[in-house]
């Protein structure tokens, strides 16, 4: 699984930026209602949901978690698509949407990390991506009657928190990348996982 997320790295740079943008927008824009900033939500979910479904197909079946990302996009669209198809539907609800998407997604990192961290350092930052996604997720289920402004704000910290440590997370894959490490990854999918973690590597510098 390192190898395909390290050859679409822009991928995960790209899901860390629209989680950015979208956190700021939160901060940026006090005016804006719970439930448009909900519906807003979905837009972005729907659209990392379709980043988290083009890594999965680029990736090689060989790669063993490759159904993670699977899930994670699937998750992620049908809550973008649950959010605009039910146009009557309640704030609060949406809210719990959002809140089980996030778990979902939460889950599925964390699990993708526990494959990375045979093969590459840094599986730190989708664990940490993870744990952020599952705590909004209960943070959200919680507490679903805290004043719209701090849950705007919670949605905002959370957006741009994840966005950034998706980032750092691309970057160091792109370095693993350029290190060739994943090239002689890819040429030996069988070599113990120890063997490459004991390569240099500038993933540390």
């Amino acid at each position: 699984m390192v190898v395909m997320l390290a050859r679409n790295w822009w991928i995960v740079v790209l899901r860390g930026v629209l989680a950015v943008l979208f956190g700021i927008m939160c901060f940026a824009w006090p005016g804006i209602t719970l439930a448009a900033l909900v519906l807003l939500y979905g837009a972005y979910a729907l659209v990392d949901g379709v980043f988290a479904l083009v890594s999965a197909i680029l990736g090689s079946p060989r790669a063993e978690p490759w159904w993670a990302l699977l899930i994670e996009g699937l998750a992620g669209i049908a809550v973008g698509i649950m959010t605009f198809a039910w146009p009557g539907i309640t704030a609060l609800v949406l809210l719990f949407l959002i809140a089980a998407w996030s778990i979902v997604t939460g889950v599925f990192e964390i699990v993708a990390a526990i494959r990375l961290r045979r093969e590459i350092q840094g599986e730190w930052l989708l664990v940490l991506a993870g744990l952020l996604s599952v705590l909004f997720g209960v943070a959200l289920v919680v507490r679903p009657g805290a004043g719209a402004l701090a849950v705007i704000w919670l949605i905002g910290a959370y957006s741009i928190a994840f966005g950034a440590l998706f980032i750092a997370l691309g970057f160091r894959l792109r370095g693993w990348l350029k290190s060739g490490q994943a090239s002689r990854a890819a040429q030996s999918p069988t070599e113990p996982a120890d063997s490459l973690l004991k390569r240099p590597t500038n993933l540390a510098r």
